[in-house]
């Protein structure tokens, strides 16, 4: 039998009867513990950066290990439902209201809900544009160019349906909030990543784009368009298509020429973004802009 060394067994009991004792102060202390192992030394303000990299590094190398060369991303509100759905959401209000006739809040609520079945048609477009991004290149199983939301419900969750209407992949970056939050079913399981920090999950939007179609939507959604607005205006990002759908929603929400009569943005600013109304013009679009550019986007974007 091969004789044990100095280091693979404690020290005997006849050299220190206290040794098991003084061993278990020693194996509880938390400095003992592996770094790895030790949640509360990983999540402490000294190992921010560390975390920074790996809520990076882990979607990168999984993305890079299924061939992900480009991505077409797809922002907007996720509360815009399908029309089904929210026709029955008005109806059980109309009913609400009916009861309750002098409700101001049940009045607003039926405003609302009547607002959300008008909008309800840009699901339908989201999940046909994700449907036509799925069915592009050498076909579903072809991954160079990947339909990207932010893996949430309503608009990011029809664009995902699309592509997993016609068999392809897609990708959802999901973010970890104070209330729980669930990724919307359609996303590839393998593509579906949950991010802590809001900035990585934003690098990761963009990493791969070349081209960002923007539904209605929020906070959220305005949030990441003017962050990609202002990256290709300074030049910070190369230039993309980027698309707003709803020329309406647009332009009664924002007024984009305001800000060139005020001088804060440059005339040309506006031909960072276009209008389009339907998913077939916003996909024609991007193809004719990479078309004009002499840029094939199904081939690594190589010209």
């Amino acid at each position: 039998m091969k004789k044990k060394l100095p280091w693979q067994h404690p020290k005997s009991k006849e050299e220190e009867p206290k040794v098991q004792e003084l061993l278990e102060r020693i194996f509880h202390s938390p400095s003992y513990k592996l770094a790895i192992e030790d949640v509360e030394f990983l999540l402490s303000d000294d190992t921010r950066g560390v975390r920074l990299q790996l809520d990076y590094l882990k979607p990168e190398l999984i993305m890079k290990r299924h061939g992900i060369k480009h991505t077409i991303v797809v922002f907007g509100s996720a509360r815009i439902k399908e029309p089904a759905t929210a026709l029955r959401e008005l109806e059980k209000i109309k009913k609400m209201v009916d009861e309750h006739p002098d409700s101001k809040q049940l009045l607003r609520a039926l405003r609302t809900a009547e607002k959300m079945v008008e909008k309800s048609i840009y699901y339908e477009e989201a999940r046909k544009f994700g449907q036509l991004v799925g069915k592009a290149g050498k076909g579903p199983q072809d991954n160079t160019l990947t339909l990207m939301t932010g893996g949430g419900p309503g608009i990011m969750e029809a664009a995902n349906r699309g592509a997993y209407d016609v068999g392809a992949k897609s990708i959802g970056l999901n973010i970890q909030l104070p209330h729980e939050q669930f990724p919307n079913p359609y996303i590839s399981p393998e593509l579906c990543f949950q991010f802590h920090y809001f900035a990585i999950r934003k690098l990761h939007f963009l990493h791969r784009a070349c081209a960002l179609v923007v539904f209605p939507g929020g906070f959220g959604t305005l949030d990441e368009l003017f962050e990609t607005l202002t990256l290709i205006q300074t030049h910070k990002n190369k230039p993309i298509p980027v698309v707003l759908v709803g020329k309406e929603y647009w332009h009664r929400l924002i007024d984009f020429k305001f800000l060139v009569e005020e001088g804060t943005i440059d005339a040309e600013d506006l031909h960072i973004f276009t209008f389009k109304e339907s998913a077939q013009e916003a996909w024609e679009y991007i193809l004719e802009w990479y078309r004009k550019r002499n840029i094939d986007l199904f081939n690594g974007g190589e010209q």
